[in-house]
């Protein structure tokens, strides 16, 4: 199944179908009464799907300057749905219901979106979801900027360049059961070919070798599997070009899931929509510098690839 759009998650809009899902799921997670819960959780399940489809539906619509919080609350529900999948007995406790991160008071004079960042909380959403969708422990008071969120987001590379003449990802080309990644990412992540290969053994259980010729890696599956997944760390899909890239530098995020990335984006950007109204307004009139063309982008990337990021979850767990 392929994701094509909103719309592509119509065949959880049926009540059998989506029952049969959770129970599945809770099955596989050894969950017990799971045909209980399953269809304890199955319309919660769907209104969830159902809220977040009509907010995203809404914000293609909206002007851009209500869109991150339409988009924001459209992407929160699709991940409650997916964590329903996972925990039958969500949300057990309020400190859940939170949003798990904090952002900090803006001055005024010079502020910078791109220098800006968010704080990781004990409890709320976003720790939460770490936790029960990535088995990822965020630690209290850590924080990150928006600068290293974007940049880790494959379809904002070409801005990148463009702009600041960083180039965060390189293209990956696939044949078969290889695909090729320029050598240059050797020097960039300070590796020999041994050590790179070492490396990404580490993060993902794919058998493969890696062999170096004609200034490219070439990495071959060696037990018949298939480097399929579109979450593959630190490999990342791009769905403007159908295709994997790799970050170009070892940055701090790099095996950081991007449904996590675009929650952090997207909660940044809502709290500025709705409480730094005078420096928003400013930002969108009259553009001073590079942050409006890299929110603009997000937000146009992010209102199809969240549904999909989403989606591609859910039925990764469905067929594992």
């Amino acid at each position: 199944m392929k994701y094509q759009d909103i719309n592509s998650y119509a065949m959880f809009f049926s009540a059998s179908f989506t029952q049969d899902f959770l129970r599945k799921s809770y099955l596989n997670q050894n969950i017990d009464q799971a045909d209980q819960k399953s269809y304890q959780n199955c319309y919660p399940f769907i209104y969830y799907l159902e809220h977040g489809k009509i907010y995203y539906q809404q914000a293609q619509q909206a002007p851009l300057i209500i869109q991150p919080i339409l988009l924001f609350y459209g992407y929160v529900h699709l991940i409650k749905a997916c964590i329903l999948s996972k925990d039958p007995n969500y949300p057990e406790t309020t400190s859940v219901l939170a949003h798990g991160v904090s952002s900090r008071k803006r001055k005024k004079q010079q502020y910078r979106f791109m220098e800006d960042d968010v704080k990781f909380q004990k409890t709320g959403l976003f720790p939460f979801i770490s936790d029960k969708l990535f088995h990822m422990k965020q630690l209290e008071g850590d924080k990150v900027t928006m600068q290293e969120l974007l940049t880790n987001i494959p379809e904002l590379s070409p801005l990148f360049f463009q702009l600041e003449k960083k180039k965060t990802f390189t293209e990956v080309k696939r044949d078969k059961d290889c695909l090729y990644i320029s050598d240059k990412v050797l020097d960039s992540f300070h590796m020999t070919e041994k050590r790179f290969e070492d490396y990404l053994l580490t993060k993902f259980h794919v058998p493969f070798s890696i062999t170096q010729s004609d200034g490219k890696l070439h990495l071959l599956e060696t037990e018949g599997n298939n480097f399929s997944s579109k979450e593959m760390l630190p490999f990342r899909f791009n769905i403007l070009e159908k295709q994997f890239f790799f970050p170009t530098n070892k940055g701090a995020l790099i095996h950081f899931p991007e449904i996590l990335i675009h929650y952090l984006l997207l909660y940044n950007l809502s709290m500025i929509a709705r409480y730094e109204t005078e420096w928003w307004s400013e930002l969108l009139k009259m553009m001073p510098n590079n942050d409006f063309p890299f929110i603009q982008s997000f937000l146009k990337t992010t209102i199809t690839k969240g549904p999909y990021l989403i989606y591609e979850y859910l039925v990764r767990g469905r067929e594992s």
